[in-house]
């Protein structure tokens, strides 16, 4: 009788250690499976990062608008090949659709620059720490025109991201003028005050690329939502126009704003550093790509709220990749910023994971209970 009924459990037995294998084999899978496109993420953002930051770091360079035009003609070409390849799938040109978008594309054209603007006269952490504020204006902008709403600890997080800039900005100014004094107390010259106005006066400058760039991003994103909705265009569509698009307005701004002459053209792309850096421009340009397709990929492989985890944790080695290949003072300041700014981004993140969850809580119930369904 014993022996029977151990043979009659030991397949139930069995069949539930299977369940519980496969289950737990399936989590193991599902982890794994997350790990490559967060990975390709980081190392995509980190990439574009720093080799736009070698590109305009140059000392004569100032053809921003050039840059961005090849690097947009490259993105198109990438994306082209990879559609006749049967990779990825947008809608063919239409002429509509391009008149509607145009607006859209011209808003990204001004994000591309301010943004270029700015890393060419501030230093990658601070970089990344101000493109902070860019969430806070687009969460009120979402609050104005699309009925958002900001919780207790998304205002927190807010907040965080003011701090972080106030310490990076300290940190960037003080760093900036002390480098600009002299090692010794023989006196200050007329040149190192001349030094020290230039110093300053380039962060100024680059202080108001990056308010104009932030204005810029949150207006972008707010109109390209708005735009979507009535245009229904996915992603690679998205990309696809807003590359295409704004190439005839690029090189039509290089034309008009930035000197063709020869002897510019060789002070921006010197013959020692020619091939590089157009090497450079065009690997930014691929990398583009790679960004559109890692994000959609990590979004479709993980959630949107990991995505924006993954955004949170990817600023410390964005901000450290500064800080290792261009030299970047790692200060006390500098330090406490990015910490800082990296602790803002993930309160950011878990509050706008309870704020859904919170939402799908709230959404009414269309299921008619059991229970109360006639027979």
């Amino acid at each position: 009788m014993d022996s029977q009924s151990k043979s009659r459990m030991s397949p139930e037995r069995d069949a539930a250690e299977l369940k519980k294998a496969l289950a737990t084999g399936a989590a193991k899978d599902a982890n794994l499976s997350a790990l490559p496109p967060i990975l390709c993420y980081c190392m995509a953002s980190i990439l574009m990062t720093v080799v736009n930051k070698y590109v305009v770091s140059g000392a004569n360079f100032s053809m921003n608008f050039l840059l961005l035009c090849m690097q947009s003609i490259v993105c198109v070409a990438c994306v082209v090949v990879v559609k006749r390849l049967g990779i990825i799938s947008f809608r063919a040109f239409d002429m509509q659709d391009a008149k509607a978008w145009f607006p859209i594309s011209f808003l990204l054209v001004s994000v591309i620059y301010t943004g270029s603007k700015s890393l060419q006269h501030l230093s990658i952490p601070v970089y990344t720490i101000f493109k902070n504020l860019t969430i806070i204006l687009i969460a009120y902008g979402e609050v104005i025109w699309f009925g958002g709403t900001v919780t207790t600890l998304t205002f927190v997080s807010f907040i965080l991201m003011v701090i972080s800039s106030v310490i990076a900005a300290w940190s960037d100014v003080s760093t900036g003028i002390s480098g600009s004094l002299p090692a010794t107390s023989a006196g200050v010259s007329t040149y190192t005050l001349d030094h020290m106005t230039g110093v300053v006066r380039s962060l100024n400058i680059g202080y108001f690329w990056m308010l104009v760039n932030c204005l810029a991003s949150a207006a972008y994103v707010l109109s390209m939502r708005k735009k979507i909705k009535s245009t229904g265009f996915s992603d690679w569509d998205s990309m696809f126009y807003n590359n295409l698009l704004s190439i005839p307005v690029l090189a039509v701004f290089s034309f008009i704003a930035e000197n063709w002459g020869t002897e510019n053209l060789a002070r921006n792309f010197p013959a020692e550093t020619r091939s590089v850096l157009l090497m450079a421009i065009t690997f930014s340009g691929a990398a583009a790509v790679g960004i559109s397709y890692t994000t959609a990929w990590c979004v479709r492989t993980t959630s949107s709220t990991t995505y924006s985890m993954v955004g949170a944790l990817n600023k410390l080695p964005v901000a450290a990749s500064g800080m290792l290949f261009f030299g970047d003072p790692v200060t006390f300041g500098s330090v406490s910023a990015v910490g800082m700014g990296f602790f803002a981004g993930l309160v950011y993140a878990v509050a706008k994971n309870n704020q859904k969850k919170m939402e799908s809580r709230l959404q009414p119930n269309t299921m008619i209970p059991l229970a109360n369904r006639k027979p």
